[in-house]
C-alpha cells in the first residue's frame, strides 16, 4: 500500500520534493519510526531529518505526537516547527 507524504518548508527544500507516494516497510508503525525510515533512503532526507524530535508531523491534516500509529493514514505532512512567536 502507498502512503502519500507531503513536505513543508525547510523540510521540502531539503528533500528536494513537495510530496511523494512511498511504499512503507511493515516495520514501520508509527509517526517515529516513519522518520527513522525515511532518514535512510538517501542524504538528502537524513539531512532534512537529521533531528527528528523537531519535526511535526500531521496524519490525515490532524496534529500527531510521534509514537501515535500511521496505520490507514492517507496523507502524512512533515514539517518544521512554526518560527516566531
Amino acid at each position: 500500500m502507498m502512503t502519500k507524504l507531503v513536505y513543508f518548508a525547510w523540510v521540502r527544500e531539503r528533500i528536494g520534493k513537495a510530496e511523494e507516494e512511498i511504499s512503507l516497510p511493515a516495520e514501520v508503525i508509527t509517526v517515529g519510526d516513519l522518520l527513522n525510515h525515511l532518514k535512510t533512503l538517501g542524504e538528502e532526507y537524513e539531512t532534512a531529518l537529521q533531528f527528528p524530535e523537531a519535526i511535526r508531523v500531521a496524519i490525515n491534516m490532524e496534529h500527531a505526537d510521534h509514537d501515535e500509529p500511521i496505520a490507514g493514514a492517507r496523507e502524512i505532512g512533515l514539517f518544521p516547527p512554526m518560527t516566531g512567536g
